[in-house]
């Protein structure tokens, strides 16, 4: 009998075990396959699966940038290359650092970070009006579970 590997032409990763992330990268790949099939049979998708959209111009044109002038201990957290004198670079409003050739790609494909999701605000206003619904559905669930609470204790 064959083995996997010889059935499907392919090679193992060289490892023992499952490589790293293989479940979070396979769990990728299905949503961006269900987001895919949905946009071509013209079909609505749970809001909570929904592709973000890039952050706004205006906010990323407003980024605070920094050229580094002394060699700074940390690395860039996207690229993971040490900030060196000259490098510029651009803070988010949650404060995280970033080369500014790193970031501004990213943002120009999602509105979050890429270490704490903080989202920054778009130009889509659908998905603004989105937003504003899940955060109002999070203060109502707050505000219940409070109440709850105080009637309780």
């Amino acid at each position: 009998m064959a083995s996997y590997f010889d059935e499907h032409s392919c090679e193992p990763t060289g490892e023992e075990g499952p490589e790293l992330n293989t479940l979070l990268r396979w769990a990728r790949i299905l949503i961006n396959d269900i987001r895919d099939y949905a946009e071509r049979e013209g079909l609505a998708l749970p809001e909570d699966i929904r592709k973000a959209p890039p952050a706004s111009k205006e906010v990323v044109a407003n980024l605070k940038q920094t050229r580094i002038t002394s060699d700074r201990f940390g690395k860039c957290p996207i690229c993971l290359v040490p900030y060196m004198e000259g490098d510029v670079t651009n803070s988010l409003p949650c404060s995280h650092e970033f080369h500014r050739r790193c970031i501004l790609p990213w943002l120009s494909k999602t509105n979050s970070c890429p270490l704490c999701r903080h989202e920054l605000p778009t130009d889509d206003e659908d998905y603004e009006a989105y937003r504003k619904r899940k955060a109002r559905a999070k203060q109502r669930e707050f505000e219940t579970e409070t109440l709850h609470n105080s009637m309780y204790t």
